[in-house]
Protein backbone atom coordinates (compact mmCIF):
# COMPACT_ATOMS: atom_id res chain seq x y z
CA UNK A 1 0.00 0.00 0.00
CA UNK A 2 1.06 3.43 -0.72
CA UNK A 3 0.83 6.25 1.43
CA UNK A 4 1.79 10.43 1.23
CA UNK A 5 2.86 11.79 4.52
CA UNK A 6 3.49 15.61 5.23
CA UNK A 7 6.58 16.65 6.09
CA UNK A 8 8.43 19.90 7.45
CA UNK A 9 9.25 21.47 3.97
CA UNK A 10 12.91 21.46 3.21
CA UNK A 11 13.97 18.81 6.05
CA UNK A 12 12.01 15.47 3.70
CA UNK A 13 15.48 13.51 3.74
CA UNK A 14 15.73 13.98 7.84
CA UNK A 15 12.45 12.93 7.66
CA UNK A 16 13.18 9.89 5.51
CA UNK A 17 16.52 9.48 7.38
CA UNK A 18 14.45 8.89 11.00
CA UNK A 19 11.50 6.91 9.82
CA UNK A 20 14.35 4.42 7.96
CA UNK A 21 15.70 4.12 11.75
CA UNK A 22 12.55 3.43 12.80
CA UNK A 23 11.25 0.90 10.67
CA UNK A 24 14.18 -1.00 10.85
CA UNK A 25 14.09 -0.81 14.80
CA UNK A 26 11.18 -2.18 15.01
CA UNK A 27 11.07 -4.14 12.34
CA UNK A 28 8.32 -2.54 10.34
CA UNK A 29 7.59 -3.87 7.05
CA UNK A 30 8.29 -0.45 5.68
CA UNK A 31 9.23 -1.30 2.06
CA UNK A 32 9.89 1.93 0.09
CA UNK A 33 9.85 6.08 1.12
CA UNK A 34 11.26 8.60 -1.43
CA UNK A 35 10.86 12.24 -2.12
CA UNK A 36 8.34 13.10 -4.77
CA UNK A 37 10.09 15.16 -7.34
CA UNK A 38 9.11 18.82 -7.85
CA UNK A 39 6.55 18.54 -4.80
CA UNK A 40 8.54 19.68 -1.23
CA UNK A 41 7.31 19.02 2.00
CA UNK A 42 5.95 15.32 1.42
CA UNK A 43 7.14 12.05 1.86
CA UNK A 44 6.05 8.96 -1.15
CA UNK A 45 5.92 5.59 1.77
CA UNK A 46 5.54 1.83 0.60
CA UNK A 47 4.40 -0.08 3.80
CA UNK A 48 1.96 -3.09 5.09
CA UNK A 49 -0.09 -0.95 6.02
CA UNK A 50 -1.57 2.28 7.93
CA UNK A 51 -0.98 1.12 11.29
CA UNK A 52 2.74 0.61 10.16
CA UNK A 53 3.07 3.60 8.64
CA UNK A 54 1.86 5.16 11.81
CA UNK A 55 3.70 3.56 13.65
CA UNK A 56 7.27 4.17 11.94
CA UNK A 57 6.09 8.01 11.70
CA UNK A 58 4.12 8.73 15.10
CA UNK A 59 5.30 11.39 16.99
CA UNK A 60 8.79 12.09 14.89
CA UNK A 61 10.27 15.86 14.47
CA UNK A 62 9.06 17.16 11.15
CA UNK A 63 6.45 14.69 10.81
CA UNK A 64 2.93 16.26 10.49
CA UNK A 65 0.60 13.72 9.37
CA UNK A 66 -0.68 11.24 6.78
CA UNK A 67 -2.64 12.89 4.01
CA UNK A 68 -5.71 10.58 3.59
CA UNK A 69 -6.22 6.74 1.93
CA UNK A 70 -3.91 5.00 0.17
CA UNK A 71 -3.10 5.75 -3.32
CA UNK A 72 -2.06 4.01 -6.51
CA UNK A 73 1.22 3.54 -7.96
CA UNK A 74 -0.29 5.28 -11.54
CA UNK A 75 -1.59 8.05 -9.52
CA UNK A 76 1.95 8.49 -7.87
CA UNK A 77 4.06 6.88 -11.23
CA UNK A 78 5.18 10.80 -12.53
CA UNK A 79 6.45 11.80 -9.25
CA UNK A 80 8.50 9.06 -8.32
CA UNK A 81 9.96 8.55 -12.10
CA UNK A 82 9.45 11.91 -14.13
CA UNK A 83 9.94 11.77 -17.51
CA UNK A 84 12.52 14.42 -18.44
CA UNK A 85 10.85 15.89 -21.54
CA UNK A 86 12.91 17.79 -24.56
CA UNK A 87 12.60 21.10 -24.15
CA UNK A 88 13.30 23.68 -27.33
CA UNK A 89 15.46 26.01 -25.24
CA UNK A 90 19.41 26.44 -25.86
CA UNK A 91 21.56 29.19 -24.17
CA UNK A 92 21.27 32.33 -25.98
CA UNK A 93 17.70 32.09 -26.80
CA UNK A 94 15.84 35.20 -25.60
CA UNK A 95 12.39 33.97 -23.45
CA UNK A 96 9.96 35.56 -22.45
CA UNK A 97 8.21 34.13 -18.88
CA UNK A 98 4.57 33.07 -18.88
CA UNK A 99 4.13 32.57 -15.25
CA UNK A 100 5.62 33.15 -11.85
CA UNK A 101 6.70 36.74 -10.49
CA UNK A 102 8.33 37.69 -13.73
CA UNK A 103 5.17 37.15 -16.04
CA UNK A 104 5.58 39.12 -19.22
CA UNK A 105 9.24 39.87 -18.24
CA UNK A 106 12.27 38.80 -21.28
CA UNK A 107 15.39 37.23 -20.34
CA UNK A 108 18.36 35.96 -22.06
CA UNK A 109 19.39 32.24 -21.51
CA UNK A 110 22.38 31.95 -19.48
CA UNK A 111 22.10 28.26 -18.00
CA UNK A 112 20.32 25.05 -18.62
CA UNK A 113 19.16 21.80 -16.53
CA UNK A 114 17.27 19.39 -18.11
CA UNK A 115 17.39 17.10 -15.07
CA UNK A 116 15.35 20.04 -12.71
CA UNK A 117 13.59 21.32 -15.66
CA UNK A 118 14.74 24.99 -15.12
CA UNK A 119 16.53 27.41 -17.07
CA UNK A 120 19.03 30.32 -15.69
CA UNK A 121 17.77 33.93 -17.32
CA UNK A 122 19.22 37.29 -17.36
CA UNK A 123 16.55 39.51 -17.04
CA UNK A 124 16.93 42.02 -20.67
CA UNK A 125 14.67 45.23 -18.45
CA UNK A 126 16.93 45.57 -15.50
CA UNK A 127 19.13 47.81 -15.04
CA UNK A 128 21.99 45.62 -13.93
CA UNK A 129 21.80 41.83 -14.95
CA UNK A 130 19.87 39.52 -12.18
CA UNK A 131 19.97 35.96 -13.34
CA UNK A 132 16.55 34.42 -12.19
CA UNK A 133 15.83 30.67 -12.03
CA UNK A 134 12.69 29.25 -13.78
CA UNK A 135 10.64 26.43 -14.63
CA UNK A 136 11.56 25.70 -17.98
CA UNK A 137 7.64 25.11 -19.11
CA UNK A 138 7.06 28.77 -17.72
CA UNK A 139 9.38 30.44 -20.63
CA UNK A 140 8.39 30.37 -24.45
CA UNK A 141 11.15 31.49 -26.83
CA UNK A 142 10.47 34.60 -28.54
CA UNK A 143 13.98 34.39 -30.47
CA UNK A 144 16.56 32.34 -31.30
CA UNK A 145 20.64 33.69 -31.74
CA UNK A 146 20.74 31.16 -34.95
CA UNK A 147 18.00 32.44 -36.19
CA UNK A 148 19.75 35.91 -36.36
CA UNK A 149 22.96 34.70 -37.75
CA UNK A 150 21.22 32.66 -40.21
CA UNK A 151 18.93 35.93 -41.31
CA UNK A 152 22.09 38.26 -41.15
CA UNK A 153 23.62 35.70 -43.56
CA UNK A 154 21.04 36.11 -45.85
CA UNK A 155 20.87 39.46 -46.19
CA UNK A 156 24.48 39.64 -47.11
CA UNK A 157 23.47 37.05 -49.62
CA UNK A 158 25.88 33.90 -47.65
CA UNK A 159 23.37 31.30 -48.82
Amino acid sequence: MIFILKVTTNKEERAMDMIHERAILKSLHVFAITRPHGLKGYLIIEAADRDTIEEAAFNLPYVKGIIGKTVTYEEVKNMIKPEVQDFNIEIGDIVEMIADHFKNEKGKVMRIDKKKGEIVVSLLGAAVPIPVTVKMDNVKVIRRDSEQGEAKEEENGYN
